[in-house]
């Protein structure tokens, strides 16, 4: 009841012309007048609906879960690093030579390392492997290409080196449709806080 009173009051202010005013008071929705006939304007977020997953056994059950822990253990991480690279670039873009660049670099290297290592150091290896997908879908980049591009080819080529003598790759990249279908579904079921 109490929400077609809402309605009903948004559609007499926006008749009297009060709702075209920038900032409405709370509780008040926004309405535009179509052919004579004041109509609410409500924006809704998106959401997907996938079917309620069946399991084959028992096996597949934990394998799910244990996907969902993982996701929403690591995309918090590439979240943040998407964040931060958007900073770092608009930062760079006001700094006035490279060595300026390169000293802030080198600074926020050390920044990160000293505030995210000891986290990231308590990831499992299925976790790491996520996070170098997920940092690949947040940011359509491959976590070498990102790495590359801020730190320069060499240590990139180190840090792959690195990450392949535990079986990842900084090259593999976000396949929503293919490989990646079951984790870009949890991914956008956690997103929406559906799990």
């Amino acid at each position: 009841m109490k929400r077609w009173n809402v309605l009903w009051m948004a559609c007499l202010l926006c008749h009297e012309g009060i709702a075209q005013q920038a900032v409405l008071p709370a509780g008040i929705l926004p309405a535009e007048v179509i052919a004579g006939d004041t109509v609410p304007m409500v924006r809704i977020r998106e959401i997907t609906i996938y079917p309620q997953r069946v399991f084959r056994n028992k096996r597949d059950r934990e394998r799910y879960e244990k996907l969902v822990r993982d996701v929403k253990r690591t995309l918090p991480y590439a979240k943040l690093v998407y964040h931060t690279l958007i900073e770092t670039y608009e930062y760079m873009e006001t700094l006035p030579d490279d060595k300026a660049r390169q000293s802030h670099l080198k600074r926020m290297e050390k920044e990160l390392f000293a505030q995210y290592k000891p986290e990231l150091k308590r990831l499992s290896l299925s976790q790491g492997k996520l996070l170098i997908r997920l940092i690949d879908r947040e940011c359509n980049q491959t976590s070498y290409n990102l790495l590359r591009a801020y730190l320069g080819g060499f240590r990139a080529g180190f840090w792959n080196l690195f990450a392949g003598m535990f079986g990842a790759s900084l090259k593999s990249d976000y396949n929503p449709q293919g490989k990646d279908a079951l984790t870009e579904q949890v991914v956008i079921l956690v997103e929406s806080g559906a799990l």
